[in-house]
């Protein structure tokens, strides 16, 4: 859990990245889901920007403060959130070297 925790705290403000992505880069070719569960336990939501995770599809998706807070944390750091979705072309933040970009 360690790798993806230091993995959430690359995505700079502003940016967002998907669960998809988070599981590409830890290895886990089908794991986007138990990224999701793994985030739903962060100890440090604030520290560990977890906000900044949202579905491939640009849904916001859930958040453990709840999904109100996230969209005003995603707003409070300049990213446009319009009807519960983000583009992911003007924001998405890439970990992995390989594999498809939205």
């Amino acid at each position: 859990m360690k790798r993806l925790w230091n993995l959430v705290r690359r995505i700079p403000r502003g940016k967002v990245t998907t669960y998809k992505e988070l599981s590409l880069a830890l290895g886990w070719s089908k794991g986007w889901r138990k990224v999701g569960r793994l985030l739903s336990t962060n100890p440090h939501p604030i520290d560990t920007p977890c906000h900044r995770v949202i579905c491939s599809d640009g849904k916001v998706g859930g958040y453990k403060l709840g999904v109100k807070k996230k969209i005003e944390l995603l707003r409070e750091e300049g990213v446009e959130v319009k009807n519960g979705k983000v583009d992911l072309r003007r924001y998405f933040f890439k970990l992995c070297r390989s594999g498809k970009s939205p």
